[in-house]
């Protein structure tokens, strides 16, 4: 073949090349190697056909020898470098990339190239250096703002993220993969309904985007749009039915929609598809809280299926400590949480850090906290080490805890969402402790102790499931003097306004807990005190549509009219504060009694109606107003939980007086004396810490 029927046989070969007739190309490629195996671009073109085929093992020897021929070919290095990063060989992608971006220093997608496989390799500001400089070079360029957007994404730079991911669409708006980065960057940033309308956007333009739609699911249910929700995890769950993300968060968003029974049934197929995973086992036990029995003995038969599926298999490997056995000394306290920034748990977690006394105690935190915040930096400082840890293994946070040297570890998430008890599962501290949560047991066997007080589990009668003793069972409970919790107001309040009654002419109760713990039987006996008070009204949290549909069903069923009864669905803080003020008196939920709510409405100067239950999640409001000083507004059945309602309703100028001292009250309780719990607490840890040395003697005296 001369050089001019080569040349000539190249160029028809890159035309069908261009053209998508890769057979074609190849063939006359080949030919051209056969008669002139020197020629570099054949060898080269070969190469990115393999590429293109999806066979990029291929590509490797026909690229390599293309670059033996012709060492500075900057767009065969950059192929090479997308053949290595399509076999996962970043670092060698990397080195071909810069040589590419060295000969070429003025092409932006040499640039966005490197920056894409410094993103993969986890360098991600030197990914961020490399896009910004595509976008010099090229500002139009959807592709380098859009991957650019994923790196300050994954860097928790969100809302600079959102301003790249913003710029992409405007230069290219039909781009779904876009449209989807931006929704799960407004997710990260807590704006679900932005999040939502952008996972819709993306939808629109590529129906069949299987992330976008679970996406999308996890979005409307976040913002409260539970039916919508439930009709999206359908549409996923027709494509992928054995997703046991899919099926886990079907489940929660009908729990969430009052519907705890259909809900297990998700859970159980959540577990059941994906066995090894210990977070769908652990909804399901912390859903089973929210059912009207409490979870029954069924609570405790997955309590143990967690035991032998997560510890037991670990128990071999639990290492001997080597933390000192001296009672005396100070103490290493960790704390492990994805709830160290703003959410019902903080409530309480900001007063005991904060009063630690870190003369006896060094206070070290694990966090695995989704979006950082205020709060966040607030507990950082109450620290004496902090550790993010949110995108380490289990086995890596375990070593970590083991060379930090600490002596007790405390979980404070349970079996509650993003939970880290597998990682306890590993015994990486002498004594480990559980607490906050939610009132109750793990019920696992590597955790030691949890943090109780005589209200939630009275010694000899708390149960778990009926004729079982919770103290046989799991950790060994250690009852707090006082209250097993303290309380600070740590967002903007409204201050406490008159008793609306004395304007309005009836009473009004109120519900603002969270509808996944309101049931059928709670919902009637709150039908029967309505139609008890004469002209009385009921406030409640209730999510739109079906959840607000079957609610007032069951309140006409039983002659309260549509007008008394007012359903508010999810809400930003400030206008959920506010609610508070239209409230009279609050009807604690049951079993599952609110926590920080309640909290929350005796700070409003709303006394609270609790039910107490044979569980310690329903003797939560008990303990709570025992705190106060209130344990007559303690009800032991349904017919005393109406009578303390209804006499209370009858009596407004009593009902005034305790509503305009209700704050002062909790504020002179052991429920906000952060130095007097934490004191408690720091003794409850002392004498864990000296049960452990008796058991691990040394010679020291």
């Amino acid at each position: 073949m001369s050089p001019e029927t080569t040349q000539q046989a190249f160029a028809l070969a890159f035309e069908h090349h261009r053209a998508g007739r890769w057979a074609q190309a190849e063939a006359l490629y080949r030919q051209i190697l056969a008669a002139q195996p020197e020629h570099a671009e054949a060898w080269h073109f070969l190469g990115v056909i393999a590429i293109q085929a999806g066979q990029p093992d291929r590509a490797l020897p026909l690229i390599r020898q293309a670059l033996a021929l012709q060492p500075d070919n900057p767009a065969a290095h950059t192929n090479l470098g997308e053949a290595c990063r399509r076999l996962g060989r970043v670092d060698e992608a990397i080195a071909h990339f810069r040589r590419s971006c060295e000969m070429k220093p003025r092409s932006p997608e040499a640039h966005y190239n490197l920056g894409t496989a410094l993103s993969e390799a986890g360098q991600r500001e030197e990914a961020v250096t490399a896009l910004r400089r595509a976008l010099e070079l090229r500002p139009d360029y959807p592709e380098a703002c859009n991957n650019l957007g994923n790196v300050l994404q994954a860097l928790d730079r969100s809302e600079e993220a959102v301003a790249e991911f913003h710029r992409a669409l405007q230069l290219q708006p039909q781009m779904p993969e876009a449209h989807n980065n931006l929704a799960a960057a407004h997710a990260k940033l807590g704006q679900w309904r932005e999040a939502a309308a952008e996972y819709q956007r993306a939808l629109a333009l590529r129906p069949d985007y299987p992330d976008a739609r679970y996406n999308l699911a996890n979005a409307l249910r976040d913002c409260g749009r539970l039916d919508e929700a439930i009709e999206e995890y359908g549409r996923v769950l027709q494509q992928a039915p054995r997703s046991a993300d899919a099926l886990c968060n079907l489940g929660v968003a009908l729990s969430n929609r009052g519907q705890a029974g259909e809900g297990m049934v998700y859970f159980k197929k959540a577990i059941d598809a994906e066995t090894s995973a210990p977070r769908y086992l652990s909804n399901l036990i912390y859903a089973l809280q929210f059912l009207p029995d409490g979870g029954g003995a069924r609570m405790r038969e997955e309590k143990t299926l967690w035991n032998r599926r997560f510890v037991a298999p670990l128990r071999s490997t639990w290492a001997r400590f080597e933390n000192v056995p001296d009672p005396r000394r100070r103490l290493r306290i960790g704390y492990v949480s994805p709830s160290f920034h703003a959410n019902a748990v903080a409530f309480f977690l900001v007063p005991l850090l904060e009063a630690h006394d870190h003369g006896s105690c060094e206070v070290y935190c694990y966090a695995s906290v989704r979006r950082p915040d205020a709060v966040t930096a607030r507990l950082r400082k109450c620290a004496d080490g902090w550790r993010d840890v949110r995108t380490w293994s289990d086995a890596q946070l375990a070593e970590c805890i083991r060379r930090d040297g600490i002596d007790i570890l405390v979980d404070l998430a349970m079996h509650a969402g993003d939970n880290r008890l597998a990682l306890f599962a590993h015994k990486p501290a002498p004594v480990q402790v559980s607490w906050l949560a939610y009132p109750g047991s793990t019920g696992m066997e590597a955790i030691d102790y949890r943090l109780t007080d005589a209200c939630l589990e009275p010694p000899g009668e708390a149960v778990e499931a009926p004729g079982e003793k919770l103290d046989a069972f799991g950790e060994k409970p250690v009852r707090l003097p006082d209250a097993w919790c303290c309380y600070e107001p740590i967002e903007e309040f409204p201050p406490v306004g008159p008793l609306p009654a004395m304007t309005r002419g009836g009473v009004t109760f109120g519900s603002l807990n969270q509808f996944n713990k309101i049931n059928e039987d709670l919902l009637r006996c709150w039908a029967k005190l309505l139609a008890a008070v004469t002209d009385s009204r009921l406030v409640m949290i209730c999510p739109e549509g079906q959840a607000q549909a079957r609610t007032r069903e069951v309140f006409a069923a039983r002659g309260i009219t549509p007008e008394r009864i007012e359903c508010i669905a999810q809400r930003p803080w400030r206008e959920y504060a506010e609610l508070f003020t239209k409230i009279d008196i609050a009807l604690d939920a049951f079993p599952h009694n609110g926590m920080t709510t309640t909290c929350h409405t005796l700070w409003m100067g709303v006394p609270v109606v609790t039910r107490t239950g044979a569980t310690p999640v329903s003797r939560a409001g008990s303990s709570l107003l025992h705190a106060v000083g209130l344990p007559e507004w303690v009800a032991n059945d349904e017919e005393q939980y109406v009578r303390i309602a209804t006499d209370w309703a009858a009596d407004l100028p009593r009902l005034a007086e305790l509503r305009g001292s209700l704050r002062d009250r909790m504020q002179a309780s052991p429920l906000m004396d952060a130095p007097r719990f934490a004191s408690n607490v720091e003794a409850a840890y002392r004498g864990m810490w000296q049960s452990w040395c008796a058991e691990h003697p040394s010679s020291i005296p």
